[in-house]
């Protein structure tokens, strides 16, 4: 893996652990945000893996796996309205367990 692949994982690895943290908190708004932000890594690490770069951008990043990576492209779709809710709206346990599963689904994905 190269350098930006090891820093992408880093990066997963370091906002799941600190969305977990939160999780057991109970401060769901940051576990929602931080599992958002390990699924925005996770996929760059995929479109790294499959593409050869990392996107520059949320919207670049949602064109290439809408265009591309259908599976990815639906659990983005799904999960970005919370990441936007968490900053104006209380979010709830079940709303972080769905970021928290979607973003180990996608790091899996990863490894395939």
């Amino acid at each position: 893996m190269n350098e930006k692949g090891m820093i992408l994982e880093e990066n997963f690895n370091e906002y799941f652990g600190l969305a977990e943290q939160a999780f057991k908190s109970k401060k769901y708004n940051s576990a929602v945000t931080l599992f958002f932000k390990a699924i925005s890594a996770a996929v760059d690490l995929f479109i790294l893996n499959k593409e050869g770069f990392v996107p520059s951008s949320h919207t670049e990043r949602f064109r290439i796996v809408k265009d591309k990576y259908h599976e990815i492209y639906n659990i983005l779709d799904k999960d970005f309205p919370f990441y936007q809710d968490s900053y104006t709206n209380r979010m709830d346990k079940e709303a972080a367990e769905v970021l928290k599963e979607d973003a180990q689904r996608i790091k899996k994905m990863c490894e395939s």
